[in-house]
């Protein structure tokens, strides 16, 4: 589970565990990994922490081998990651597409390539990413994530396409505005702007986003791949 010491990522891994997987965290604060584990390991769950950073290609593949080497192999992926810098076409420079794309879209094309292939092998895999709801409305201001995102999706698609005959399902959720620690960093701690920008009125909830997650991962969503599940409360308007 990629950059999960909190917020979606976390959230996640939290309702793998309470389906009875067992779970490798990671993130780039060892501390804060630490009290995100504690968080499963508390009530039960099997989990451990993986310090990394899954912002960069190699990153994201050291993460997975290193997941592999500790859990005995990978059944699950998360591909997950921060997003990039805010701004829009006349305030972002050529030379910050590249990091962007790294963080977004190769981190997850290195796990999928770490991972995937046992998968395969074994005859049975899921790969869940958490990308955003501006793959399906771009949301104004943040042209680096809308772009990588895309790209990510497009990745995810064709992989899809290629192993659904090898008993491996690859789909990804988008989320909207939840209730983490990074919205309220956005919203100065006051979400009461951000839920009334969503037609259910309220901010979702991390929990719930992770149980959507879990499901995707289980038995019971064999016949799901290649889809791009919104999570957002409703607020893309389009048809698709």
């Amino acid at each position: 589970m990629a950059a999960s010491s909190g917020g979606l990522g976390l959230a996640s891994a939290q309702a793998l565990a309470a389906e009875g997987a067992r779970v490798a965290l990671c993130g780039r604060n060892k501390e804060k990994l630490d009290a995100a584990v504690r968080t499963i390991t508390d009530v039960g769950g099997d989990a451990i922490g993986i310090p990394a950073d899954v912002s960069t290609a190699g990153g994201g593949a050291t993460f997975v081998e290193d997941a592999i080497a500790a859990l005995g192999g990978v059944d699950i992926l998360v591909p997950n990651a921060g997003g990039p810098p805010p701004g829009g076409f006349g305030s972002t420079a050529i030379d910050q597409y590249g990091p962007a794309l790294e963080q977004n879209l190769l981190s997850t094309v290195a796990m999928c390539t770490a991972a995937v292939p046992a998968m395969r092998e074994q005859g049975w895999g899921r790969v869940v990413a958490i990308t955003s709801v501006s793959v399906r409305q771009p949301i104004e201001g943040l042209i680096l994530s809308n772009t990588a995102r895309a790209g990510a999706t497009g990745f995810l698609k064709t992989l899809a396409l290629e192993v659904a005959r090898d008993g491996v399902t690859v789909n990804s959720v988008q989320p909207g505005s939840h209730d983490t620690e990074r919205l309220r960093s956005i919203h100065g701690g006051d979400l009461t702007a951000a839920a009334r920008a969503v037609p259910t009125g309220t901010v979702g909830q991390a929990e719930d986003f992770g149980r959507v997650v879990a499901f995707l991962c289980s038995e019971h969503a064999r016949f799901v791949t290649g889809a791009a599940v919104p999570g957002d409360g409703g607020a893309h308007r389009g048809l698709q």
